[in-house]
């Protein structure tokens, strides 16, 4: 995790009000400038216009933190939903997306395989079990978290 969204995070969390939960903070380049985004989410998922005033809130407070962690060139904010596609970075993210459907892309290969599509069946905090469909059999794969490049819930058609 780099300094920024450490930073961000750290400082943005306490000041996300109920009921809505701060999912993610990514800091990444986009086009020719950096963006700053805040995924947002609560239960039963986030509508559009409670995004926009969550970025009203959030957009002053970035502005008070010291020492600023940005660029002197500026930055995009984006306040938003994770998606029905969200990413999966953290132990609580694959906890609560046991039963789904999810993609993982390893470091390094497993089974001679580097990337992994299918149900998420468990995770214990360490290690998560796949349900992959093998040619036309089921198998389940155990993935160390420790393992795991990028990971997130896809939508199965």
């Amino acid at each position: 995790m780099n300094d920024v969204v450490k930073i961000v995070e750290d400082f943005i969390k306490p000041h996300i009000p109920k009921p809505f939960e701060l999912f993610a903070v990514e800091w990444e380049k986009f086009g020719g400038d950096m963006m700053l985004s805040i995924l947002v989410d609560k239960e039963g998922g986030i509508e559009i216009d409670e995004t926009a005033e969550l970025s009203e809130l959030i957009s002053p407070l970035l502005d008070t933190i010291s020492p600023d962690p940005f660029p002197t060139e500026g930055y995009l904010l984006e306040v938003a939903s994770p998606g029905a596609e969200r990413p999966l970075r953290k132990a609580e993210h694959f906890a609560g997306a046991v039963g789904e459907y999810i993609f993982v892309k390893l470091y390094q290969k497993i089974n001679n395989e580097k990337e992994f599509t299918g149900d998420l069946v468990s995770f214990d905090g360490e290690t998560l079990v796949v349900d992959v469909l093998d040619k036309t059999r089921h198998k389940n794969i155990e993935i160390p978290l420790s393992a795991v490049a990028k990971a997130q819930t896809m939508v199965k058609f």
